[in-house]
C-alpha cells in the first residue's frame, strides 16, 4: 500500500490571493485583519477570534473559537465533503472531486491535523457522498462509467478500500444516474439497523425520477425503489438527498423545477423542494409533500441549467440537504433542511424545520439576516447534543460581491435562530480559479463539540480542499 502523508501548514495571517485584482484582495484582507476580534452589532459577525499558533494543532481558545485551516490536498478540488467517525472522534474522512475526476477520500486520524491517501485504491467516482456505519466502517458512493452509482467501503479509515460494487443502476434503458447521496442507519433500536440508503436522480432524455436504493448486507446487494412518479420536461426532478432517524424512518428530499427560465431551463425560476419518507426500510414511500418553494439564480451566462453564481460562469446547485436530530434533547426527532433563496439581489441561506416528521414545516430561518452579499453552497449536520450546524460560502467581505470566505453558525434552540456568524478563513477566495465549476456542495460534520467544515479555497491560486471549523461551548 502506498500512502501519502499530507502535513499542512497553519494559515498565515498575511497570506494574499493572486488575481487580476490582487490589490483589491489585499486591501480586503488588510481590512479584515485590522478588524480581528471585533464584533459587528448586526448578527454578531465574528471576523476572527483566537486562532491557534501551535504547529499542526487544531486547538483554539477561548471557546467558542475558530479552528486553524489545514490544507487537505494540493490538487484542484470541488464537491468537498466531510464526515466524522462517531465511534472514534479523532477519525475523519474528506471526499472531493479532484482535477482528474473522482478520488479516494483523504483520511485523518488526528482530528484533521494531517491527512493521508491510499493511492493504490480505486474508489467510487465523481460527486462523492460519504457516511460512517457501525464499528467504524465507512462508505463512499459516487458515479461510475456505466452511468450508475457505485459504492466502496473501508474498515481502517481510508488506509485501504474494499472492492467496488455497483449500487444504483440506471432505471431507464439508455439513461443515467446523477446526484447520488448516502446515509446509514446507525441506530441500535431501529428495526433496519445497519441498512445503507442511496438516494439518486434517474435521467433519460426528457424524463427524470427519484429513487432510493437500500442494502441490508453492508452494501453487497441492493434493492431499488421508486419514490415518486416520472417527471417529463418541462418539469425536472434533481438533487436528491437522504437521511435516517433513530427509529429507522428514512427521509428523502429533492428539487423540482420547470424549464420556464429565459434560456428554456430552470435558471431564475421557482424551485419546489419536495419530501417523502419511508417507515419500512425504504420499501414503500409516502405521498410526496412540498416543503417550500424558493427562487433559483438566473442563468445569466447562458451556460448553467439551474443558474450560475452571480458574476461568474460557474453553475450553482441548490440541493435541499436534510438532517435529523437523533439525540435525546428537547428537539429530538426534528428535521432540518437547508437551501438558498434568490431575492433578485442576493443568494440567502435559510433553514426549514419540522417537529412532526415532515408533516408541517415552519417558516425559513436565515443564518445571516443582516448581510447583503451572496451566500451559497450550505452544509448541514446536527450534533449528538442536538446543536444544528450550518456552513456556507459568503461574499460579505468583498465589496464587489465576487470573492468569498467560509462561514458557519449554530443553533441551540432547534433551528429557531442562528447566532454568531463565524468566519472560518482569513483569505478571500476567488471563484475564477475553478475549472469551469466549483462543484455542487460543501460539507460539515460534528465530532463532539467541534464542527468540522470543508470548502474549496484559492489562497494558493488554485481551488483546493481546506478544512477548519468551530469549537463550541
Amino acid at each position: 500500500m502506498k500512502r501519502i502523508l499530507v502535513l499542512s501548514p497553519l494559515l498565515l495571517s498575511l497570506l494574499t490571493i493572486p488575481h487580476a485584482r490582487a490589490d483589491s484582495a489585499n486591501s480586503q484582507n488588510a481590512q479584515i485583519a485590522s478588524n480581528r476580534g471585533q464584533k459587528t452589532s448586526a448578527n454578531r459577525n465574528i471576523v476572527h477570534k483566537a486562532w491557534s499558533r501551535r504547529n499542526n494543532s487544531l486547538t483554539c481558545s477561548p471557546v467558542p473559537c475558530v479552528l486553524p485551516n489545514v490544507l487537505i490536498t494540493a490538487s484542484q478540488a470541488d464537491n468537498t465533503i466531510l464526515i466524522a467517525d462517531p465511534a472514534k472522534p479523532s477519525h475523519l474522512l474528506a471526499g472531493l472531486d479532484s482535477s482528474y475526476g473522482g478520488t479516494c477520500p483523504f483520511g485523518s486520524e488526528n482530528s484533521g491535523r494531517s491527512w493521508y491517501l491510499d493511492q493504490n485504491g480505486r474508489c467510487a467516482g465523481s460527486t462523492p457522498s460519504l457516511a460512517y456505519g457501525n464499528k467504524s466502517t465507512a462508505y463512499q458512493v459516487g458515479l461510475n462509467y456505466n452511468y450508475g452509482a457505485e459504492i466502496i467501503a473501508t474498515s481502517d479509515n481510508g488506509n485501504t478500500w474494499n472492492t467496488l460494487i455497483d449500487a444504483v443502476p440506471p432505471l431507464f434503458s439508455g439513461g443515467s444516474v446523477s446526484t447520488p447521496w448516502l446515509a446509514v442507519d446507525n441506530s441500535a433500536k431501529s428495526p433496519y439497523a445497519n441498512s445503507l440508503y442511496v438516494a439518486a436522480t434517474q435521467d433519460y432524455q426528457a424524463q427524470s425520477e427519484i429513487t432510493v436504493s437500500y442494502s441490508r448486507d453492508g452494501g453487497n446487494t441492493w434493492t431499488m425503489e421508486i419514490v415518486d412518479k416520472i417527471q417529463v420536461e418541462p418539469k425536472i426532478d434533481h438533487y436528491s438527498r437522504v437521511a435516517v432517524s433513530s427509529d429507522g424512518t428514512v427521509y428523502v428530499t429533492w428539487q423540482r423545477c420547470e424549464m420556464t427560465g429565459a434560456n428554456v431551463n430552470c435558471g431564475g425560476t421557482k424551485a419546489h423542494m419536495w419530501f417523502s419518507k419511508s417507515v419500512d426500510g425504504g420499501n414503500t414511500w409516502s405521498s410526496p409533500f412540498e416543503i417550500a418553494a424558493v427562487t433559483l439564480v438566473p442563468d445569466s451566462c447562458h451556460c448553467a441549467f439551474f443558474g450560475n453564481l452571480p458574476h461568474t460562469t460557474d453553475p450553482v446547485a441548490n440541493p435541499p440537504l436534510i438532517a435529523v436530530d437523533n439525540g435525546s434533547g428537547p428537539n429530538a426527532g426534528s428535521l432540518y433542511v437547508v437551501v438558498y433563496n434568490w431575492t433578485e439581489k442576493q443568494m440567502r441561506v435559510e433553514v426549514f424545520t419540522s417537529r412532526d416528521g415532515g408533516t408541517t414545516w415552519a417558516k425559513p430561518v436565515l443564518v445571516a439576516p443582516t448581510f447583503k452579499n451572496d451566500e451559497f453552497f450550505p452544509g448541514l449536520s446536527v450534533s449528538t447534543a442536538g446543536v444544528v450546524g450550518v456552513n456556507w460560502l459568503d461574499r460579505r467581505n468583498h465589496s464587489q460581491n465576487i470573492f468569498y470566505q467560509p462561514f458557519a453558525a449554530v443553533s441551540s434552540d432547534g433551528g429557531k435562530s442562528f447566532g454568531t456568524n463565524y468566519q472560518l478563513a482569513r483569505p478571500l477566495s476567488n471563484p475564477y480559479y475553478s475549472s469551469y465549476s466549483m462543484g455542487d456542495y460543501t460539507g460539515n460534520a460534528w465530532s463532539g463539540k467541534t464542527l468540522f467544515v470543508t470548502w474549496p479555497d484559492t489562497r494558493n491560486a488554485v481551488m483546493q480542499d481546506y478544512v477548519g471549523g468551530l469549537l463550541t461551548k
